[in-house]
């Protein structure tokens, strides 16, 4: 992944040059087609995602409970939570680009760039 990908995701703005570069290391860059499932609720929690482009229906127990387009992530719950499990379905909507993290990979980021943890911390405790 380019650096300079992340500079129009508004979790990432902050990051000096260097940071983004560091989170470049750490991310795959990935496209998926409009109906892919990301995740399945209830399934094991694997990996932390970030749209960079298109958007996706997020579903638990069957209901939509909302979206995710540009700029948001989803993911964070399972792994940060004790029991490694996906708390909602996400399914691709239209054609998406995604930034993914690994769960190592997402944890070192957490840890080496702690500007960016806060929110996403706050985000997890929010959807759980």
């Amino acid at each position: 992944m380019h650096p300079d990908t992340v500079t129009s995701i508004p979790l990432f703005a902050s990051l000096s040059r260097r940071g983004r570069k560091d989170l470049a290391r750490l991310a795959d860059e990935v496209d998926v087609p409009a109906g892919y499932r990301l995740t399945s609720q209830g399934g094991y929690a694997r990996e932390f995602f970030v749209v960079v482009s298109g958007s996706a229906e997020v579903t638990r127990d069957g209901a939509p409970v909302g979206t995710v387009a540009p700029g948001d992530f989803f993911g964070e719950v399972g792994l940060l939570g004790p029991r490694w499990e996906r708390t909602a379905t996400v399914v691709a909507t239209t054609p998406m680009r995604l930034l993914v993290f690994a769960r190592k990979e997402f944890r070192e980021f957490l840890d080496t760039l702690p500007g960016i943890a806060a929110p996403i911390v706050r985000a997890a405790a929010e959807r759980a």
